[in-house]
């Protein structure tokens, strides 16, 4: 279970700036995580606006031997450009990491709209833009030491694309307690799939972006008669660690205190008892039950569609976006978009058509749905 990953997207920085970091901070905090006896390190093209893989380089490539750590970046596959720019911008992330190889590459944020297309043809920029048989070329010239993605989609396209693509080694999921069972994330049924494909697994938002690291008072106050002395967060943590074919649990620490407590975590955890498993399990049902639209509400939306797609679906993703720390930095915002595309072939970004929704006891449900998906709408990026 020592599979802790450091996630470099909430790095320490001054003044608010994104791209300006604390590297006496950043640099305690990679060390602490190499002497603890961890060693992967997740960035990325476009993390902290574009910085994370060059902190990446200044706090650990430039400062610890080679051998001593793996390196995990993506490509941004989201940003349409030539065939030469993929190319260039490749180049550039060696360049920007200071090494001759990485060794865990991932397509980035593969996704319906990314793969399929809006109108569902194929013509996506992962297929446009042959990103995947560049990677491969990347690989045969040793660039590359391992191929993955980093998913964000529904299960049935996670199944199609790797029936698709047996050169992908790994994916990258949202993975959490919370997220196990929901109905966009899927997360459960997304890392069945994997396995079943003989594949590893790479956990993203194990602790949902800091969304778990603080629960209700009620769920806390189980969790704590359980393990008094455990992070809130720690369970989370150990939730995803246990999973068989994991690679990496990331988390996206900002503070030496973070760093701290995660290894710990990490080095003490043990898979759940009895008594802990459900405890987590209660403590999670409390979280839901204290978000605007409780499991027994949202039952009242079961069998609803707007544009084809679940109100159920579209009013749980609304609600647990609202208890988040940061609901802009929520996937679950962004499989509204998947949704609308797969089952209607709409742009979420363009002009959706209006529709009433009126429930089974007849209360007109339209303005609440307007508002969720408008929320969505804006969050999504």
């Amino acid at each position: 279970m020592k599979n802790l990953g450091f996630g470099m997207m909430r790095l320490p920085v001054i003044n608010g700036d994104p791209t300006n970091f604390n590297y006496e901070e950043l640099n305690r905090m990679v060390d602490a995580f190499l002497e603890a006896g961890y060693n992967y390190f997740d960035t990325s093209y476009v993390y902290h606006n574009g910085k994370s893989e060059e902190a990446t380089r200044k706090a650990l490539v430039e400062r610890h031997p080679r051998e001593s750590f793996r390196v995990a970046t993506k490509f941004p596959s989201f940003i349409p450009m030539s065939e030469e720019d993929v190319e260039k911008t490749f180049a550039q992330q060696l360049e920007n990491l200071g090494v001759d190889y990485i060794d865990y590459y991932l397509l980035h944020n593969l996704q319906t709209v990314w793969y399929d297309g809006i109108e569902g043809k194929g013509d996506g920029l992962f297929l446009s833009e042959h990103l995947f048989d560049h990677a491969k070329g990347w690989k045969e010239q040793g660039k590359i030491k391992h191929l993955g993605i980093s998913f964000h989609s529904s299960p049935a396209l996670l199944d199609r694309v790797l029936d698709t693509h047996p050169e992908i080694e790994f994916v990258q999921i949202a993975l959490n307690p919370i997220d196990w069972d929901s109905d966009w994330v899927a997360a459960k049924e997304c890392y069945e799939i994997i396995r079943r494909h003989g594949k590893e697994v790479i956990v993203m938002e194990a602790v949902k972006g800091g969304g778990l690291a603080k629960l209700p008072v009620p769920a806390e106050e189980v969790l704590k008669a359980v393990c008094p002395d455990k992070s809130i967060a720690s369970w989370s943590i150990r939730f995803a660690s246990q999973l068989e074919g994991v690679i990496a649990v990331l988390s996206g620490m900002s503070t030496l205190e973070q760093v701290m407590d995660n290894t710990r975590t990490a080095n003490e955890a043990e898979a759940f008892s009895e008594e802990e498993t459900a405890a987590l399990w209660k403590a999670m049902a409390i979280y839901r039950d204290c978000t605007p639209f409780p499991p027994a509400e949202l039952e009242k939306y079961r069998g609803l569609t707007w544009n084809g797609v679940s109100v159920y679906s579209i009013l749980q993703a609304y609600s647990i976006c609202l208890v988040q720390p940061d609901p802009s930095c929520i996937d679950d915002n962004n499989y509204f978009k998947n949704k609308l595309a797969e089952v209607s072939h709409l742009d979420i970004h363009g002009e959706l058509p209006h529709q009433e929704v009126i429930r089974a006891d007849g209360m007109n449900a339209t303005y609440l749905v307007d508002e969720a998906v408008a929320y969505l709408q804006r969050n999504t990026f």
